[in-house]
């Protein structure tokens, strides 16, 4: 379980293709706290450690990952959005993720505001997920708020905050983002549709 709340930028420093999987090795500040076995969300995917070495660890995506998220497409050098599991005792600052990206979708535009930065995204609807204007999506493994929902769109806005901490700093108009949509509102719609 997860927040949406990035704790930190980790930088991709290799990457290894076993079969269908594939081995990531990510450089961060919060490496020397990991552990073997712990979860940890790499833009918004719950991946499990699966070795530590020399401010790095490791983590391996099967297939099914590959083929769901934008993990596969992660190149060396590239930026990912950390966060740790959380903590029973600690508070919810962002919304109740649980890692498990549902779709990707595309970003259709940016645009940089006063103050501020907006992002539209639009993703395959005939899935099933729905935005709700106000409501809670995760963009890549950030709790981030709808300003407007439509059928397979919505927007964004990005405090500066957010933009210099996490690697929407580098989206634009045709990358590709993994969404996890707000738990509560998935179980309502997929009620609604029975």
């Amino acid at each position: 379980m997860f927040t949406g709340i990035i704790e930190t930028l980790g930088k991709v420093t290799d990457l290894q293709h076993d079969h269908g999987n594939l081995h990531i090795t990510v450089e961060s500040a919060i490496a020397a706290e990991l552990k073997i076995d712990q979860s940890v969300a790499h833009n918004g995917v719950c991946l499990t450690v699966v070795a530590l070495a020399d401010g790095k660890h490791t983590v391996t995506a099967i297939e099914e990952t590959l083929n769901k998220t934008n993990i596969g497409e992660l190149k060396t050098g590239d930026l990912v959005n950390l966060e740790r599991c959380m903590q029973m005792n600690a508070r919810l600052d962002g919304h109740i993720v649980q890692g498990h990206v549902d779709q990707t979708a595309t970003c259709v535009a940016f645009t940089e505001l006063d103050g501020s930065w907006g992002y539209t995204f639009e993703y395959d609807a005939a899935v099933g997920n729905v935005t709700v204007e106000k409501g809670s999506i995760c963009v890549n493994g950030i709790s981030l708020t709808v300003v407007n929902s439509f059928a397979n769109i919505f927007s964004v806005a990005i405090i500066p905050y957010t933009f210099e901490h996490t690697n929407l700093q580098h989206v634009r108009v045709g990358s590709f983002v993994n969404l996890e949509f707000d738990i509560i509102g998935k179980y309502v719609a997929r009620l609604m549709n029975r």
